[in-house]
C-alpha cells in the first residue's frame, strides 16, 4: 500500500483532500500515476492495490472519493472490472485507465458506470486534475440525486402506509377528543406494524383499538393495515368483544401466510352515557388513565395475543368506571421499551409515569408530542421500535356515586 499527500501551499490548505484508490498491477504505471497526481497540485491521499481482490476491503469500507482503475488486472479485466467496482462501491467515482490501442474500451467503461477514462501515455497533470475533479463532482451529484429520490419514494410509501395505519376517526355525535400519533422506529424508516383506529358505532358507543404486529418492515405494515381495516369493518358491522377478536385472529392467520407473525392489541369501548369503558387486552399492556389527581396504569384482565394459539380464544373483559372528566391513553411498547437515559435500563411504565408527572397537561396534543419527544431524548437512538399513541379526552360524563 502507498499513501501520499501533495505539499500544498498554506494559502490553499482549505481545498478538499481527494481520497483516491489506484487499482493497478503494473508498478511502473502506478508510480507514473502517483507522480502525475503530485503535479496536479491537488491535495490527496493515495492507496494502491494490484488486484481487485486486494482492493475489496477499501472498496467496501474505506472512505473514498475516486477509484483509478486499470482495465487489465490479474483477476478481472475489461467491463467486468468496472461492474465489479461499481457493485462494491456504487457511490464512488470511477476513472478507468486504458491502453493506447483500446479505442472503444473507455466509452464502453463509461456505459458500464465509470465517470470518465484516461488513456495511458496521453495523460498530463492538467488533464488528470480536470478529469478527477469532474468525476468526483459528477459522482457526488448522482449520489445526492439518488438520495433525494429515495427520500421522496420513502415519503410517498410512508404516506400510503399512514393512510392505512392512521385513518381519520369516524365520530358522529361523540364529544370525545381524539389525539393520535405514529412514528417509525428509526429516522427514514418505513412505518411498521403498529396500528390504531377510533369509530363511533350506531349504538352511540365509542370504539378504539391500538395494536402491534410482531416484526418490522413492509410485511408487518401490510398486516397491520389489514387488521386495522378489518377491525373497523367488523365494529361497524356490529361485532364486539371476544367475537370481534376471534374474527380478527382468523384474518391474521389467513393473511400472514407462512410467516409466524402475531399481533397484540387493546380494544376499548367507551360508553359516555354509563360513564364506563370496557377493555379487552389481547397480549397488550393496560392503558393509562389521567384525571385531575394524576395518571396511573389501569388494572385489567389479560388475554392471549392474536395468532399465538388460535384455538384458545381467551380474551376476558374488564369494565372500568370513568370519572366525569379525564383521558385514556393507549399505546404500543415503542413508547416504553426505549432506554431511560442509561445504557442498561429501559424506561418502562414506571419511568413513563414519572415522566408524565413533569409534563404540562393542558393541551392533549401538545402533551403527547412532548411525551414522545422526551422518551426519544432519553433513549438517544439506542433502541428502535415503532410507536403508536392514542389519547381519548372527555368531560361531562355522569358522576358516579360512592
Amino acid at each position: 500500500m502507498t499513501t501520499a499527500m501533495t505539499g500544498v501551499p498554506e494559502a490553499v490548505s482549505g481545498d478538499p483532500t481527494y481520497r483516491i484508490l489506484l487499482i493497478e498491477d503494473d508498478l511502473g504505471d502506478a508510480l507514473l500515476v502517483e507522480e502525475l497526481l503530485h503535479d496536479t497540485g491537488l491535495r490527496f491521499t493515495l492507496t494502491t492495490r494490484t488486484t481487485l481482490a486486494e482492493a475489496r476491503a477499501e472498496l467496501a469500507g474505506s472512505p473514498l472519493d475516486c477509484v483509478l482503475l486499470d482495465l487489465h488486472l490479474p483477476d478481472v479485466s475489461g467491463i467486468d472490472a468496472v461492474t465489479a467496482v461499481r457493485q462494491l462501491a456504487p457511490h464512488i467515482a470511477v476513472i478507468v485507465l486504458t491502453g493506447l490501442s483500446e479505442d472503444r474500451a473507455g466509452t464502453d467503461a463509461m456505459a458500464a458506470g465509470a465517470q470518465d477514462y484516461l488513456v495511458k501515455g496521453k495523460v498530463e497533470a492538467d488533464l488528470l486534475q480536470r478529469t478527477l475533479r469532474y468525476a468526483v463532482y459528477r459522482s457526488q451529484t448522482e449520489r445526492a440525486s439518488a438520495e433525494a429520490q429515495a427520500i421522496r419514494l420513502r415519503a410517498e410509501e410512508n404516506a400510503r402506509l399512514e393512510r392505512g395505519l392512521l385513518p381519520q376517526p369516524i365520530l358522529d355525535t361523540s364529544t370525545v377528543r381524539v389525539t393520535s400519533r405514529y412514528l417509525p422506529g428509526a429516522e427514514m424508516a418505513l412505518l411498521g406494524g403498529d396500528f390504531l383506529d377510533v369509530v363511533e358505532g350506531d349504538d352511540g358507543l365509542l370504539h378504539a383499538v391500538v395494536g402491534d404486529v410482531s416484526g418490522h418492515g413492509p410485511d408487518a405494515a401490510a398486516l397491520g393495515v389489514c387488521l386495522r381495516i378489518a377491525w373497523r369493518s367488523l365494529v361497524l358491522g356490529g361485532h364486539r368483544g371476544d367475537d370481534l377478536l376471534h374474527l380478527m385472529e382468523r384474518i391474521l392467520v389467513a393473511e400472514r401466510g407462512s410467516q409466524q407473525l402475531f399481533a397484540t392489541c387493546s380494544l376499548l369501548t367507551l360508553d359516555q352515557r354509563a360513564g364506563t369503558a370496557t377493555l379487552h387486552l389481547a397480549g397488550h399492556h393496560e392503558p393509562l388513565l389521567t384525571t385531575a389527581e394524576g395518571t396511573w396504569e389501569l388494572t385489567a384482565a389479560h388475554g392471549i395475543a392474536l395468532g399465538i394459539v388460535p384455538e384458545v380464544r381467551s380474551w376476558p373483559s374488564t369494565v372500568i368506571p370513568l370519572p366525569p372528566a379525564g383521558a385514556l391513553t393507549l399505546y404500543t411498547d415503542g413508547l416504553t421499551e426505549g432506554h431511560n437515559g442509561t445504557d442498561s435500563d429501559r424506561l418502562g411504565v414506571e419511568g413513563l409515569l414519572a415522566l408524565i408527572v413533569k409534563l404540562p397537561t393542558a393541551d392533549p396534543a401538545a402533551h403527547v408530542d412532548l411525551l414522545i419527544k422526551e422518551t426519544h431524548a432519553l433513549n438517544a437512538g439506542r433502541h428502535t421500535d415503532d410507536l403508536a399513541v392514542l389519547r381519548l379526552d372527555w368531560s361531562g360524563l355522569p358522576a358516579r356515586l360512592g
